[in-house]
């Protein structure tokens, strides 16, 4: 019984011990996938009131699994569908983008003529000045969620970058 007890006390303090020695978990927080990070955010409205609006911004992800993003919606609007640029019958045309994989270290930039999103029939109350709310869908089910700043139409920061008139 003695033996018994002793084995009991030794694996106890074992079992204490590799508690103490546990990494911590980094800490989830609602709306955000851990090690995704987004600058510069902006909703360009439609020169006409209640065409679609596209936001753009600069997404980069430090976390330690591989996502894919599979969905965007932007609060006050209709709908949202992630966009692409590509070549269909020998022309560039807009259309839905494919689910974007992202890693560790990817940095990826939803710019003018290229990646963007786009939000169809935005509210009348979403007016320059003031914040979209943007919700991205990761594989796995999990959101992150952040503010563009909503701009009007023909905001410079709307418009695709200048040719830098370099040849390739």
């Amino acid at each position: 019984m003695k033996n018994l007890l002793v084995a009991a006390a030794l694996c106890s303090t074992i079992m204490l011990g590799a508690c103490e020695s546990e990494v911590e978990a980094p800490e989830v927080v609602e709306g955000q996938v851990p090690g995704l990070s987004v600058d510069n955010a902006r909703m360009i409205l439609g020169a006409v009131e209640g065409n679609p609006a596209a936001v753009y911004f600069d997404l980069t992800y430090e976390g330690d699994r591989g996502l894919t993003i599979r969905r965007a919606d932007v609060a006050q609007t209709g709908s949202a569908t992630l966009h692409d640029y590509g070549e269909y019958d020998f022309k560039v045309q807009m259309m839905e983008a494919l689910p974007i994989a992202i890693k560790k270290g990817s940095e990826v930039s939803f710019e003018p003529g290229g990646l963007h999103v786009m939000a169809f029939e935005p509210s009348s109350e979403l007016q320059p000045g003031g914040k979209a709310e943007v919700t991205l869908t990761v594989s796995g089910g999990g959101t992150h969620t952040f503010e563009a700043d909503v701009l009007p139409a023909g905001d410079e920061r709307g418009l695709p970058a200048p040719d830098s008139g370099e040849d390739s």
